[in-house]
């Protein structure tokens, strides 16, 4: 399975409205979250991006699997809708077949 690497960087201080301390711990939450989606996601993209650079079938093959878990990944935890992630997949795969 293939791993997203290293965490991203800590979410930045904010200015926060709330009056509540759990609200204050939902926001810091949050942006830890929104850092962390935003990570996984462009690290999926630049994956989908050295896929379609690949012009050898092996290496291709090789990559689409991994690109298919992260994508499914991405589908599981409902960073991406599950079509969007399944449209992907499918454009792809597609594409390491045309390969010779």
């Amino acid at each position: 399975m293939q791993s997203f690497g290293k965490e991203p960087i800590k979410p930045k201080n904010t200015t926060k409205m709330a009056n509540h301390k759990s609200a204050l711990k939902r926001i810091r939450a949050n942006e830890a979250k929104r850092l962390r989606n935003r990570f996984y996601l462009k690290t999926t993209r630049t994956f989908e991006k050295k896929l379609r650079k690949t012009t050898n079938k092996e290496e291709a093959t090789e990559l689409l699997s991994k690109v298919t878990a992260m994508l499914d990944k991405l589908a599981k935890k409902n960073i991406i809708h599950k079509n969007k992630a399944s449209n992907h997949k499918s454009k792809l795969a597609k594409y390491v077949n045309s390969l010779a």
